[in-house]
């Protein structure tokens, strides 16, 4: 089972974008673990995800994440900001086959 870590400032609405991608990811019969944190807690799970979506309102995070990601012991993981529009459009499908994507689906 793949897992996606959403990184976000407050979490509010990210979660509802959890919501959406957990809806598509069903739909397209995937298993996979979709959650968000805040910046602050995002080193605390890096071993345990295998793809990092920034929430454009953190995309100035960018940077330090990737350094985060790449100094994983389990290796690498792909990190990316979701899109402006889609993420205020919730668009949950997209972000989805946005992360399965960076996973090399």
């Amino acid at each position: 089972m793949k897992t996606i870590l959403l990184v976000c400032s407050a979490g509010m609405s990210t979660s509802l974008l959890v919501t959406k991608m957990e809806t598509a990811a069903k739909e397209a019969g995937d298993e996979v673990k979709i959650f968000a944190l805040p910046f602050s807690e995002t080193e605390k799970v890096l071993e345990d995800v295998d793809v990092i979506l920034l929430g454009p309102q953190v995309r100035f995070q960018k940077t330090a994440i990737e350094k985060l990601a790449k100094a994983r012991k389990n290796g690498p993981i792909p990190v990316a900001v979701i899109d402006m529009k889609d993420y205020g459009t919730m668009n949950g499908k997209v972000v989805y086959e946005t992360a399965k994507k960076l996973l090399g689906e």
